[in-house]
């Protein structure tokens, strides 16, 4: 697969992610952006919050990564190892299976506002800005650590679909959760 078509697709998917959540969310009340359909569930703002804590780490890896490895002699393909195939397989949206996230990047019971909102957003436009960044890089280098063991690195191309795949999945489980808040108002 060219780099450029993924990279386009990874743009695009992120700048859909961008309009679902503001189309999506930003004019609900902040009660229903907390509604949870069930105690140990998410709401539609811990879903972001998740994310967010994955911006957070991911956004400066893939910043540094890019950066270390712009020397303009770049690999086109975006090339996969076993664990970037793993962990894309994992968190892939049409995945419904649910999977333990770790303790840290658990945003269950926490007391959320809008400002999630405002950081998920801020979050996607710098990811619009490394993906467009690593259209200079080499993308099959093994430079961005793995958050919860940094041993292990993915590749800056499949960290970037990582990144987008995991954001889709859960942008998905809010809106989810956005739907199952209008069919509990309608009943």
């Amino acid at each position: 697969m060219r780099s450029m078509t993924t990279l386009e697709q990874l743009s695009q998917t992120t700048r859909s992610l961008y309009e679902t959540v503001v189309h999506s969310f930003d004019s609900l009340s902040l009660v229903d952006l907390n509604h949870k359909p069930a105690s140990d569930s998410w709401s539609m703002l811990e879903c972001l919050e998740h994310l967010n804590r994955y911006s957070r780490y991911y956004n400066p890896a893939l910043a540094k990564a890019i950066a270390q490895n712009s020397t303009g002699n770049y690999v086109q393909s975006i090339t996969y190892s076993w664990l970037g195939k793993k962990s894309l397989e994992m968190v892939r949206p049409q995945n419904m299976k649910k999977h333990k996230t770790v303790k840290h990047m658990n945003p269950n019971n926490s007391q959320l506002t809008r400002a999630t909102l405002k950081e998920f957003l801020q979050h996607q436009q710098e990811l619009l800005q490394l993906i467009r960044d690593a259209v200079k890089a080499d993308l099959s280098e093994k430079a961005v650590p793995v958050e919860f063991f940094q041993l292990l690195k993915l590749r800056i191309g499949e960290a970037l679909e990582f990144v987008v795949a995991h954001q889709e999945r859960h942008v998905q489980q809010a809106l989810r959760v956005k739907q199952q808040l209008a069919q509990q108002a309608a009943a």
